[in-house]
């Protein structure tokens, strides 16, 4: 019997991700929360759905938490089969912490925790575990303005330890407030969440070497759900939010591609590094509904950096270079014909 964890799973896209889990799998999913109170009622609300998961508490900072689920498991079922890092943090727009306490934080709960999470429980994956890490738009390449942080992140050589050399080195600029200065952006959360992609990516070459057959790590954007962290303005369900992580979760055995991918919430493959020979894939006009785009310049090209939309068949990406004046054409048009 497969056993599948979801970490977060109290609420927003995960539990909507235990919810899709529950729905498909011949097996025992545990919804894992920090607060245990939350945490059994969620289960209890999904058990009046003819659900069945299961309820453990986990606190991913927690080194003790960790390993008493670790140990948890490895008695009661020996290993595991499905992990869904999904557990985050994002301090809203007009958070008053100061930066630096909101960039220490973010990256201590969105990567340094998901770093020692995977750290703990890698060790149980048996043959053909799905590891499933939860990044975000905000996770994508682009989002890091200094082009030497990007060749350094997006490296085929990077290591985990490099990896966290650089996070900290962003948490150390921000509490300078220099982190602007040396090419970071101003978005804790953004860089946590490329950290997030950036790991995933090194943590599947390292399984492509690992004894154990057919691991697979993939990073996946849910989309800009309806959750408590968009403050409720995101125009996706959490079941939206959730299809492309619950995908992900149950692909097949010996499955070619997805592996060490950045996946989108259409479940999409997403070039991380840039998109730009990639076509622009527009909805039919029969799927055509109210589109809002927002757009960056960088340099001399101006890039989607996200798309909102009512339906997961859209697969405008945000990481869609528009490098010439064809391109920008075809989405001005768009939004025009969409009535965006």
């Amino acid at each position: 019997m497969k056993i599948a964890v979801v970490t977060g799973g109290n609420k927003g896209i995960g539990y909507g991700i235990v919810k899709g889990i529950c729905e498909k799998l011949n097996g025992i999913v545990y919804l894992t929360a920090r607060d245990v109170g939350r945490g059994e009622a969620a289960v209890a609300d999904l058990k009046k759905l003819g659900l069945k998961p299961k309820f453990h508490q986990l606190d991913v900072t927690d080194e003790k938490s960790l390993i008493a689920f670790h140990d948890f498991i490895k008695k009661e079922h020996g290993g595991i089969d499905i992990l869904v890092n999904n557990a985050a943090i994002a301090y809203k727009h007009d958070a008053t912490e100061p930066f630096g306490e909101q960039a220490e934080n973010t990256v201590r709960v969105n990567y340094f925790a998901l770093v020692k999470t995977c750290k703990i429980l890698f060790p149980l994956l048996r043959p053909h575990a799905r590891v499933v890490n939860l990044s975000s738009s905000a996770g994508h390449l682009h989002k890091i303005p200094s082009d030497k942080l990007r060749k350094k992140l997006s490296s085929p050589t990077l290591t985990e330890e490099e990896l966290s050399q650089l996070m900290q080195q962003f948490v150390e600029s921000a509490k300078a407030g220099i982190h602007e200065q040396e090419g970071w952006g101003n978005s804790a959360y953004s860089v946590s969440k490329v950290g997030v992609s950036a790991l995933s990516f090194i943590q599947q070459r390292t399984f492509d070497s690992d004894p154990r057959e057919d691991i697979v790590v993939n990073a996946v954007h849910p989309g800009y759900v309806d959750t408590d962290m968009t403050s409720h303005k995101g125009p996706l369900t959490i079941e939206q939010g959730a299809d492309a992580p619950v995908h992900l979760a149950l692909l097949d055995d010996n499955v070619k591609s997805p592996r060490g991918q950045y996946i989108w919430c259409n479940r999409n493959i997403v070039d991380w590094v840039y998109a730009e020979n990639e076509p622009l894939t527009l909805p039919s006009k029969s799927e055509q509904r109210t589109i809002k785009v927002f757009v960056e310049k960088t340099g001399n090209e101006w890039i989607v950096v996200r798309c909102m939309c009512a339906w997961r068949t859209c697969t405008l990406k945000p990481c869609t270079n528009l490098t010439n004046m064809v391109r920008a054409a075809q989405v001005c048009t768009y939004l025009k014909d969409a009535g965006g």
